[in-house]
């Protein structure tokens, strides 16, 4: 049985472009596209159901594809002190930062965990996005990896959204472990990943290559251990310091390297020959006043694929809005709304390895995309904050985003 969806246009994002078609008809059935073009080209069928969207804009649902929207406490505090001029290194120096989460989310329940990730996922979810990655890493030990993880895979049977969970229990060095940080990648390569990999909690495994987290000879025992067990990986690099992050993970075909400040162009040229994404997170170079871009020009001139996330967390990108990520990516890093809009739909998709059934509009992909009511696709980069009026459609039915 077919829906038709009509009396709209459409940015598909076919080819990572605007891709722009109006006046289009689009044709779902069970949860994929079966159909899309001009409207005038529509093939005559017995549509079960017809919807009329009014002269909206389509675009793909929006895809998140770095969160960290689990955890426990709060870290304002941080925020303030932040302002008053001291550091992000310093405050991790003083048993802030990673290291108060950990705390928090330790002590909280499974439960209480669910409620405020809930909560916080919900926020996004009303703003179109209908696909989230989230990580774990403010467990640091077994069975708080594994609460976390639980709580993720919670979050995609409680809420109409593609939820993947990726291992990130290489975050930081556990105040246990002080000092010892190669006795701890020594835990999570041989015990948490095992352990939770063999449990189904993870899509993917991912670390934080820097001076504050771990080093690349580190990493790359924690990217070994994930490829023994069929994992891709993903890595947090060259957000403070130049490590070569990003050609590490270029080495072991990473779905993507994040952050990237401070990334070089051979970096980029290893990104592109292994079809990495880049993802740019532009919350946190904003609330840490950072003033080293990443190297668009040189991502653009090598092809390599630029995704756009929230980076929600606690600590350094409380973003409730991938939207506004948007706005940040185009003002911050320079992207245009088209390159924007690209980053938290096709390229984001393929930053989670999903890339042939989402972030387009195109046939044989899962019908999840938003009716926007807007005059132009630019719009959604172009407003600050707000809640612009949509219909969201995943697997091609409407849900409530209330």
């Amino acid at each position: 049985m077919q829906s038709l969806w009509f009396n709209c246009h459409a940015a598909t994002m076919a080819g990572g472009r605007y891709s722009i078609i109006e006046d289009v008809a689009l044709v779902t059935e069970g949860v994929h596209i079966a159909w899309i073009g001009p409207r005038a080209e529509l093939p005559a069928g017995d549509y079960v159901e017809r919807y009329d969207l009014d002269g909206a804009w389509l675009t793909p649902g929006l895809i998140d594809c770095h969160t960290h929207l689990v955890f426990g406490g709060d870290r304002s505090g941080e925020f303030e002190q932040r302002l008053e001029g001291v550091s992000y290194a310093e405050i991790a120096a003083n048993g802030g930062g990673i290291a108060s989460t950990v705390r928090a989310t330790r002590e909280a329940s499974e439960d209480e965990l669910l409620s405020d990730a809930l909560r916080r996922a919900r926020q996004l979810l009303r703003e179109g996005v209908t696909t989230l990655e989230v990580k774990s890493g403010y467990g640091l030990d077994l069975a708080s990896e594994r609460k976390m993880l639980r709580v993720i895979r919670r979050l995609g049977e409680m809420l109409p959204l593609t939820v993947r969970a990726t291992c990130l229990a290489a975050h930081a060095v556990p105040p246990e472990y002080a000092g010892r940080a190669d006795a701890y990648i020594e835990l999570v390569c041989c015990e948490i990943l095992p352990a939770l990999a063999a449990e189904g909690l993870v899509d993917a495994v991912d670390a934080f290559c820097e001076h504050l987290g771990f080093s690349p000879a580190q990493v790359e025992r924690v990217f070994a251990a994930a490829q023994a067990l069929g994992l891709p990986v993903k890595l947090h690099a060259e957000q403070l310091s130049a490590l070569h992050g990003a050609s590490l993970a270029a080495r072991y075909r990473a779905l993507s390297a994040d952050h990237l400040e401070y990334m070089d162009e051979a970096d980029v040229v290893a990104m592109a020959e292994a079809g990495s994404v880049a993802v740019l997170l532009p919350g946190a170079f904003y609330l840490l006043r950072e003033t080293r871009l990443p190297p668009i020009e040189l991502l653009r001139r090598h092809g390599v694929a630029m995704a756009v996330a929230s980076d929600l967390n606690p600590g350094t990108s409380p973003a409730l809005s991938l939207r506004l990520m948007l706005n940040m990516a185009c003002t911050l890093f320079r992207l245009t709304p088209e390159e924007a809009l690209a980053g938290v739909t096709l390229h984001a998709a393929k930053a989670l390895g999903l890339a042939a059934s989402r972030g387009s509009l195109e046939v044989g992909k899962v019908a999840d995309f938003v009716a926007w009511d807007i005059q132009r696709p630019a719009e959604l980069a172009y407003w600050l904050g707000g809640d612009l009026p949509k219909r969201v459609i995943r697997h091609a039915q409407e849900i409530d985003h209330g």
